[in-house]
């Protein structure tokens, strides 16, 4: 008897919006998602699965283990919400001021509660094991790594992952696949330059550090353009330079700070020796000092080739080749599901959310953002399918 994947996935889909919204209205960031993890525990407690509470400070893992041994794959879901003020006058909207689930999270941890649900329904078929994993703190230092670091790969070890991001540029009720490179590593940079301050009107008496950020601002971008492959991406950004107090007063230091960003891993730890070598020939030139200091926040999100083309085959089985579109363009964007891609094949999709009827418009991070709820089921029946038939394998 056939699985009737999208049927399972409509006949929940008004359970799904009720437990979507309860999410959306009372958002929690980073490592402080207590609510958001007892409302997951408790439902997935109540399905009949093996949960496990506070996992990296609040994360959840529930274990569904199928009628026949076999392999294991996992399900993550990000729970952390945006510190961001949401404006919006849908009944559902968020309860917590400066707080927003404006980056689709609500809908992640979603989509992998519905496709517990279904697979719990389709107990008795499953060979092989599901591990759900709902992880905070993605938007800030990641809490893919600490999960990682506590197990949730382990015990039962896990063979393959599925993970997904809702995606403003694809059309809703579709999927976006990707082979190799999908979002980008990212760093942060902190630089001082210390100079010597005097009076603006005897700058040869000074060493501006202003002058001197500036010059090496300008000869970052050169680094891009003509010190690194152009045939590979990286993206390094100033965002901020601060430096002095008044008008007529040349300041000690300046202090820039910036985000680095590449999909080649290998580069991303060639670039800073590169950077540093830019800042210590300028401020040698201008007698200055400087500090320096740049942190590896996530490695590039590189999808599997083979898993993403067996999830993409499943997805077309169920979607329709036309709705599962084949992407060609990483982001520069970072995802720390990166740190799940290092340990074990999987695939990271895009799910479609642009529907101008309904005023879905907006990019990710943006205090309008919105998802699309008609696609709530027929995700979760998505990421149900690609699990069950991986581990039919």
């Amino acid at each position: 008897m056939e699985i009737g994947w999208l049927e399972s996935g409509e006949e929940i889909k008004e359970e799904l919006t009720k437990i979507r919204r309860r999410f959306h209205q009372y958002p929690e960031l980073g490592y402080e998602e207590k609510r958001t993890s007892e409302t997951i525990a408790k439902l997935l407690t109540e399905l009949g699965l093996e949960v496990q509470k506070g996992v990296a400070k609040t994360g959840v893992v529930a274990l569904l283990r199928g009628k026949e041994a076999g392999k294991t794959i996992a399900i993550r879901g990000d729970m952390d919400a945006l510190p961001l003020q949401e404006v919006s006058d849908k009944p559902y909207k968020s309860t917590t001021a400066g707080k927003m689930h404006a980056c689709g999270h609500d809908a992640h941890m979603t989509y992998v509660i519905g496709a517990a649900k279904i697979l719990k329904k389709y107990q008795a078929r499953l060979k092989g094991n599901v591990k759900f994993i709902f992880q905070p703190a993605e938007e800030s230092i990641g809490g893919a790594k600490p999960m990682i670091e506590e197990g949730v790969l382990e015990n039962p070890k896990v063979e393959a992952i599925l993970g997904g991001h809702v995606w403003p540029d694809t059309p809703a009720g579709s999927i976006e696949v990707l082979n190799g490179p999908v979002m980008a590593s990212t760093g942060q940079l902190y630089l001082e330059i210390h100079g010597k301050g005097g009076h603006a009107a005897r700058p040869h008496e000074n060493v501006d550090p202003i002058l001197i950020g500036q010059e090496i601002l300008q000869r970052l971008q050169v680094l891009s353009s003509r010190m690194i492959d152009p045939l590979e991406n990286s993206v390094i950004s100033i965002c901020s330079f601060q430096a002095g107090e008044t008008y007529n007063v040349m300041p000690e230091k300046a202090v820039l700070m910036g985000t680095i960003r590449t999909l080649n891993n290998e580069l991303r730890l060639e670039i800073p020796e590169k950077i540093e070598k830019i800042i210590e020939n300028v401020t040698n030139y201008y007698g200055a000092e400087y500090s320096l200091n740049i942190t590896h926040l996530y490695p590039a999100t590189i999808n599997d080739e083979n898993f993403t083309m067996f999830a993409s085959a499943s997805a077309k089985e169920l979607l329709g080749k036309a709705k599962v579109l084949q992407g060609n363009k990483p982001s520069m964007a970072g995802e720390d599901f990166a740190f799940y891609l290092e340990k074990v094949p999987g695939t990271f999709l895009r799910i479609g959310n642009y529907n101008e009827e309904q005023g879905l418009v907006y990019n990710l991070h943006n205090p309008h953002f919105d998802i699309d709820e008609e696609q709530l089921g027929k995700i979760s029946a998505l990421y149900a399918k690609i699990a069950m038939d991986f581990l039919a394998e």
